[in-house]
């Protein structure tokens, strides 16, 4: 079920009213069933595939409490093992497939292992690793084995959060089932709030960027170097008012209830590096990759060529999660080369910083890591965008060397996405510099606040995409 649908809307009203309306004690019953239902209106067949990892991580869950040494070892590692198969069978299987089929043909040898004709369950890597982080938290000790079969079957499947996140961690989600949630009324009305922008950010920013970017960069070919540049910024924010938008709309839902999810943004085109950058961005995912890769690795604890070599891995495997496809290897790549490359020159950059008194200038100084950290995220969004290798390497090309006029469809169509990320800006620019909520949503006069929700509520019915399809994350 997609949130930016009226099923949705219809759906969360219903099992919302009905929430509140039970006993407490049925409540996880509910959820449960709904989540069930929500999932199930994509493919209806794959609620197997997420019942069989509940399974087997319920009762590794209680056999890793209960042993001790190599043996309650063997048991992570076969719960592992089975959240990592299924996630490697559906995402994983034809990419590994095609790549050794390529080998051999450079050895004159055809392939004898058959392609799969298989969809990829929506959001598969997404409760995957939340599966994981549980087993994970059990084995460390950090936290305890959950007893009680529905309770944690509801933790891997909690409908807002199913599809895309934020993926959650054990010690902040499973308890809160167990907690009587009230209905208070300002709590629930910020949370409707956090739903209502999170579908103006959706619907009428990201939905109506695609439609250029998706004209320019399904065809480069047709394109100059001006106007690849121009589709690229428009992906910028188009993927971050897309999957923003869904962690808002996941968040918001999830605090009607009563529920409190981690946040999963936090205005990452405002960070003056690529470190500070995915800080910001997909924290829940950031924080996965860090707590459960780059510290397994051993971190900055160990010998530096080492420490580069953990940086870059993670990233190349955060690349790989996003997407079976070379591009987004490439992507995960650049980023943890960006990251290497910025520890490895910071004394000559600050060397420089220095001579030319830049750092005299703090908000001059601040203003060129923003600007530079943007270019850099956006020259990588070329390759998470891009269809294959070849139309990135096009575009790349053409904008260092083909230049020319700017493509518009209409001139209502550019006046519009530009005026789009503007109006984005400055609720960004308040909420980053001056730690403003959205003021006309938290104005203290009732009529305007009233208006205002009038006004966005408007403007999602007027210019709203509702064709626009799922989100961006929802294929991964």
């Amino acid at each position: 079920m997609l949130f930016n649908s009226f099923h949705f809307v219809f759906f969360f009203v219903i099992v919302t009213a009905i929430y509140f309306a039970i006993p407490h004690k049925f409540r996880w019953f509910l959820l449960l069933s709904a989540s069930c239902y929500f999932y199930m209106v994509f493919v209806p067949i794959y609620i197997l595939i997420l019942g069989f990892t509940i399974v087997i991580d319920y009762f590794a869950g209680i056999y890793l409490e209960k042993t001790q040494g190599k043996k309650k070892k063997w048991f992570l590692i076969a719960s592992l093992i089975a959240n990592i198969g299924v996630l490697a069978v559906f995402k994983y299987y034809n990419f590994l497939n095609e790549n050794l089929t390529i080998l051999l043909k450079t050895f004159i040898i055809q392939n004898p292992i058959p392609y799969l004709s298989i969809l990829l369950p929506i959001g598969l890597s997404f409760h995957t690793f939340q599966a994981m982080s549980y087993t994970i938290e059990v084995y460390r000790g950090n936290q305890k084995a959950e007893r009680n079969f529905g309770i944690y079957a509801l933790y891997v499947m909690f409908y807002p959060q199913l599809v895309a996140g934020p993926i959650e961690r054990p010690q902040n989600l499973l308890h809160q089932f167990y907690e009587k949630h009230y209905f208070e009324y300002e709590r629930v009305v910020d949370g409707l709030k956090m739903i209502l922008f999170g579908l103006f950010k959706k619907i009428v920013i990201a939905d109506r960027l695609a439609i250029y970017v998706n004209a320019v960069y399904n065809n480069p070919e047709q394109h100059n170097g001006f106007t690849l540049i121009v589709a690229t910024i428009f992906f910028a924010f188009q993927i971050y008012c897309d999957f923003s938008a869904y962690s808002e709309i996941a968040i918001g839902t999830a605090q009607v209830m009563g529920f409190k999810l981690m946040t999963n943004f936090n205005r990452p085109y405002f960070s003056q590096s690529i470190s500070e950058f995915w800080k910001r961005w997909h924290i829940s995912l950031s924080s996965w990759f860090k707590d459960y890769l780059y510290i397994s690795l051993g971190g900055n604890k160990v010998t530096i060529p080492r420490w580069y070599f953990n940086l870059f891995i993670v990233f190349l495997i955060s690349g790989l999660w996003h997407g079976a496809n070379w591009t987004y290897i490439i992507w995960g790549g650049l980023n943890g080369f960006y990251l290497v490359f910025a520890i490895i020159t910071k004394k000559y950059r600050d060397g420089f910083s220095n001579l030319i008194r830049l750092n005299h200038f703090p908000k001059i100084n601040g203003f060129f890591q923003i600007m530079t950290t943007f270019i850099l995220a956006n020259f990588a969004w070329i390759f998470f965008r891009a269809n294959n290798l070849e139309n990135a390497a096009l575009i790349i090309k053409k904008i260092f060397t083909q230049w020319g006029e700017l493509f518009i469809p209409t001139s209502s169509m550019m006046a519009y996405s530009f005026f789009s990320i503007l109006f984005l800006l400055v609720i960004e620019i308040k909420r980053e510099y001056f730690n403003e909520k959205i003021s006309f949503m938290y104005n203290k006069n009732i009529v305007v606040r009233n208006l205002s929700y009038s006004f966005l509520i408007i403007l999602i019915l007027l210019f709203g995409v509702f064709d626009g399809g799922q989100f961006i994350y929802f294929q991964f």
